[in-house]
């Protein structure tokens, strides 16, 4: 007996549906909302407005930016734009839904994205709680050399105005790929493809340069900034690494370490 729930679930209809509302990023506050409308790599689909708002000169600005990069206008009472935005106490009536072409599905991941013809490296975030750290780590991809980066639903910061500060417009360059936990994640990877999974510990033998000559995929994980890579995760992990340090300095930040694997290769 089919189960008809499931069945509805995998039609290429709702898959599709499904993968395009995960490439959709939402925007919320007055000031996040007009640098996303004022940056040029970010593609607007609608802006959101509470209609309650006053007529002011931020809203008119709002609406004239959102109009002139060909993004629709809704208006929707008060409760209803929370329920889009997700944040009343911090929404100001406005948030605005941003399309990030580069941002992928766990799904979609595994049947398009991973059909290359030479070998993928991605940073994978474990733990990472702090918006600033991922804010930070997401610029640094972007700029460097990695193909991705894998952002679990749960356990890590999402994507907020802090982060896309920190970021500095890259979380709308970023390739990112979206998955419900970083294990199940992993796992799958192994899998389905050839893949080395690279941890970074203080006590590994191996270091950092070494990895250089690896072949294949790779998965450079970084863990919470307190508490490190999880016990789930390093039951992956098939090398252990570290990068030699002075001065009995025991490690840096996440955020940097996140550049240094993303720039490796080329300095």
């Amino acid at each position: 007996m089919t189960n008809k729930s499931s069945q509805k679930t995998d039609t290429p209809e709702y898959l599709k549906k499904k993968a395009f509302f995960q490439s959709v990023l939402t925007i919320y506050g007055r000031k996040p909302v007009l640098e996303a409308l004022q940056d040029p790599s970010a593609k607007p689909l609608k802006l959101h407005l509470a209609d309650s708002n006053k007529d002011s000169e931020a809203i008119t600005q709002l609406k004239e930016l959102a109009l002139k990069k060909g993004a629709e206008i809704v208006y929707h009472s008060k409760n209803e734009l929370s329920r889009i935005s997700k944040n009343a106490k911090q929404d100001q009536g406005v948030c605005v839904d941003i399309k990030c072409d580069q941002y992928v599905s766990e799904d979609t991941f595994f049947e398009e994205h991973l059909k290359k013809n030479r070998a993928l490296e991605f940073i994978a975030l474990d733990g990472i709680t702090n918006p600033q750290n991922l804010g930070m780590i997401i610029r640094s991809a972007a700029a460097g050399f990695i193909d991705g980066i894998i952002l679990p639903e749960k356990g890590c910061a999402q994507i907020d105005p802090l982060v896309i500060k920190a970021s500095a417009g890259a979380v709308f360059k970023a390739k990112i790929i979206r998955c419900k936990d970083l294990h199940s994640f992993l796992k799958r990877f192994k899998e389905t493809a050839s893949v080395s999974i690279i941890t970074l510990d203080l006590n590994a033998s191996l270091e950092f340069s070494t990895l250089n000559t690896l072949e294949g995929n790779k998965v450079f994980v970084l863990g919470n900034e307190t508490k490190g890579i999880s016990s789930e995760t390093s039951a992956l992990s098939d090398y252990a690494t570290k990068i030699p340090m002075n001065n009995n300095i025991e490690s840096l930040n996440v955020a940097i370490t996140a550049a240094l694997i993303s720039f490796r290769k080329q300095l």
